[in-house]
């Protein structure tokens, strides 16, 4: 009787690693054609959603207010124009973390993809985002409760002057200098710009 118990527990594990065995070439001759995927900050190429993936916050789109939505109530807007294949987008995204995080209860932060825009259209009005679009990607436009345009900036540029810029809208005293951030501007690697 232990014979035959030995023969079936070395039965079933020849048929185990056979298995393993025939499931490995299999997922080889699957998966071998197969690139890895390399997220990179520094390249004009889709790698997703770029607030989730390089700005630690994919809350951020779609937006949870539009700029009609948000003039309405009074309430002031930061309306950023962006693609999620553009690498100044990309290493534009923390900054916009940074600053939902400190004035995302204070202004409104509508973040527009480009691609969504119908640019053949002539006249837009002043409640629509699309009346902003300069044409250049990253454009930061900061609008107040009563549609004063109070910012319009293109191109990537740091926090600090983005929260200077967001302070003047809101009327509130510039930030002392121990409270003030580093310069973000410039990219310390591509996780941490």
């Amino acid at each position: 009787m232990k014979n035959w118990l030995k023969r079936s527990l070395n039965l079933i594990l020849c048929v185990a690693i056979a298995s393993c065995i025939s499931l490995s070439i299999l997922l080889g001759s699957f998966f071998a054609g197969v690139q890895p995927v390399h997220a990179k900050l520094t390249d004009d190429t889709y790698d997703g959603n770029i607030f989730a993936l390089y700005g630690g916050n994919g809350s951020i789109v779609p937006p949870r207010i539009s700029l009609a939505q948000s003039l309405e109530l009074g309430r002031a807007a930061m309306v950023v124009f962006y693609v999620d294949d553009s690498a100044d987008c990309k290493r534009f995204s923390p900054i916009l973390n940074l600053a939902q995080g400190f004035y995302g209860k204070t202004i409104s932060l509508i973040a527009v993809p480009v691609d969504s825009l119908d640019l053949q259209k002539k006249n837009y009005a002043p409640t629509e985002e699309a009346y902003y679009f300069k044409g250049t990607v990253p454009q930061t436009v900061l609008i107040s409760g009563d549609g004063k345009v109070s910012f319009d900036r293109e191109g990537v540029f740091g926090f600090e002057e983005l929260d200077s810029a967001i302070r003047n809208l809101l009327g509130l005293p510039d930030a002392p200098a121990e409270l003030k951030f580093r310069k973000t501007d410039k990219v310390i690697n591509e996780l941490n710009p």
